[in-house]
This record gives C-alpha cells, sequence and structure tokens, in this order.
C-alpha cells in the first residue's frame, strides 16, 4: 500500500489568545476550565525538549519510492543521529480500533520516551470510581467523545504524576482528537510529527468486535482473524488474531463499548470530528499517513522504514 510522509517543519507562533476561549463567565466550571488548562499550559512546557523542527519542506514523499533513494523528513534524520531517549514530542492519530496504542506503545520502547494513551487515562478514571466515573461512563457507553475539559484535565493529572517521576518527551495517543485541541497543544508546545494510522473499515469493526481484556492482569488481546479477499482493485488484508496466554484465555472480558452499534457510531464521530485535525495538521506539513498493510508482522517493519528508523531486537529476534 502507499504510504505519504510529510516533511516536518516548524510551526508558526501560535498566540496564547487561544486560551481566551476558556476566558467567560467565572462560573465554577469555567475555573475549573481555565486551571486544567492553565495546568496543561505548565506541564507540557516543562515535558518541552529542544527537539523540534527548524526546517521547512511541505512536500509528500512516496515511502517506496523517494525514501529508498535517501530522502528523509529533516525531524526523522535529526532523531537518527541523535542517542536513544531523545525527547521527541509526537503524536499518533487513528480510528478507534486501528492500532494506536500498539505501535505507540512499541515506538516508546524503541525511542525511550513515556506513551501517553488518553484512552487509558479514560478508563483508569472509570475504574477508579472518582468522581468523574459516572458521567464518562454515560459518554463513552454512547461512543461520544469526551470534552475536551475532561481530557485536559486527565493529561494534566498524568502530565505532572510523570514529571514527579523525571520523565520528559512524549508520544500521544489519543490526543489531539478535536480541533480546538489540536489549537490548544500548538498553543503551549510543538509537536514534531504526527503519525496518522489508516486501516479498511470492515476490518476496523472487526477488530473492535473482537477485543478483549483479561480480568486479572489488563492485558490486551483479540479474537478477530480479519482475512479480507482482494476485490475492486484494492489488495487482500489478513490479519492474524492476538491470542491470550494459556493463564489469561478463561479470563477474557469484552470491553462494554464493544458493541456493534457502539462502535459503528464511534466511528463516525471519530471521523467527523478528527477529519479536520489530520488537516490542521497537514497543512503545517507534520502528517505522516500510514496505510496498515496488515497486522504486526508485516506492518511494523513497513512503519519503521517509513519512519527512517531500525529495531535492533526485532533484528536480533530474526536472526536466531
Amino acid at each position: 500500500m502507499e504510504t505519504k510522509t510529510y516533511n516536518a517543519k516548524q510551526s508558526p507562533a501560535f498566540p496564547m489568545a487561544v486560551f481566551s476561549r476558556y476566558s467567560t463567565a467565572a462560573t465554577a466550571a469555567t475555573m475549573q476550565r481555565q486551571t486544567a488548562t492553565a495546568t496543561f499550559s505548565y506541564l507540557i512546557r516543562t515535558f518541552s525538549s529542544p527537539f523540534s523542527s527548524s526546517s521547512s519542506s511541505s512536500n509528500s514523499l512516496n515511502s517506496e519510492t523517494d525514501l529508498n533513494r535517501g530522502d528523509k523528513p529533516d525531524v526523522l534524520e535529526t532523531l537518527k543521529r541523535e542517542p536513544k531517549g531523545r525527547n521527541i514530542q509526537w503524536v499518533f492519530l487513528g480510528c478507534p480500533g486501528v492500532g494506536k496504542g500498539t505501535y505507540a506503545s512499541r515506538l516508546s520502547n524503541l525511542l525511550g520516551v513515556p506513551h501517553i494513551a488518553t484512552g487509558d487515562l479514560v478508563r483508569d478514571e472509570l475504574a477508579s470510581a472518582g468522581p468523574l466515573s459516572s458521567k464518562l461512563k454515560e459518554i463513552v457507553n454512547h461512543g461520544q467523545l469526551v470534552s475536551d475539559e475532561i481530557i485536559i484535565d486527565l493529561l494534566s493529572k498524568r502530565l505532572e504524576a510523570g514529571e514527579a517521576k523525571g520523565e520528559s518527551g512524549f508520544i500521544l495517543d489519543g490526543f489531539p482528537r478535536t480541533i480546538r485541541q489540536a489549537e490548544i497543544l500548538e498553543g503551549v508546545t510543538d509537536i514534531d510529527l504526527v503519525i496518522n494510522l489508516k486501516l479498511r473499515e470492515e476490518a476496523l469493526l472487526a477488530k473492535c468486535l473482537g477485543r478483549r481484556i483479561c480480568s486479572e492482569c489488563g492485558g490486551n488481546y483479540n479474537v478477530a482473524c480479519i482475512d479480507i479477499k482482494a476485490e475492486d482493485g484494492r489488495p487482500a488484508m489478513y490479519m492474524a488474531p492476538l491470542p491470550p496466554p494459556p493463564q489469561c484465555a478463561s479470563k477474557l472480558i469484552s470491553r462494554a463499548d464493544d458493541t456493534e452499534e457502539v462502535v459503528k457510531e464511534r466511528l463516525r464521530v471519530y471521523h467527523e470530528m478528527t477529519r479536520p485535525v489530520e488537516d490542521f495538521y497537514r497543512s503545517r506539513g507534520k502528517l505522516l499517513e500510514f496505510n496498515l498493510p496488515g497486522g504486526i508482522p508485516e506492518s511494523w517493519p513497513k512503519l519503521l522504514q517509513a519512519l527512517n528508523l531500525e529495531d535492533h531486537e526485532d533484528k536480533e529476534s530474526a536472526a536466531a
């Protein structure tokens, strides 16, 4: 499949007046939103690294042609010259169930930066029975997007906890999801690269319905076996199940929001709200669009190739 990348370039300075959107009547709710945004601004600046792009080029690259000739986005070329653990600031976009968490987590381990998934933050809050849990449960069970204010509040708390542990840099997964969130994020820090994962909708639906969680260890697995035949000029696609180990097999549960009706609504809402975010980063030359050709064995090497990265552990495993 064709993969297009866009060279990263430094975004224009964004006026801090974006935060004036929160400065309306001084109600308790408004004050809470202002506090959450101010905290987010402070923490994200603390996490900001000197690793930001300085050259500009908006030309798209085809991974099977241009990258083979040695053309590389400047941000990624800089990354390859730096030691592991460089404080990158990346974002993962993609529909629910596409695999953002899987690939963001792998890159997090490879590059030595924290993977922060807002979906996990929401699920943790739901499980905590905290003050937001009942409100979140209603939102999630109806397939709706969680409000900007709640997401910023949860993300601020996560960044604050990470700061206390000495973390720096990040790979964000699930944020920003709206154009407003993208504007807020740009107003407080530079994002080096945005990776937009794409997958055919029939495969997405099957993946979401096949998701399972171990009720004991919290491990994530998938029982769906996706085998789509080639048709209408589109290639065949095969994605093997991700089965649990024997000790988890009898303890698998489905997520409450993984029903066909809710998943379809979630995908509809995602496309409606997030396409402007894709355009936002595409116009700034920071968007890398990657069409997943299959499961992890097929997609991971291709993603690394598109990013001009190497996974030495994978190479050693293959050679063993």
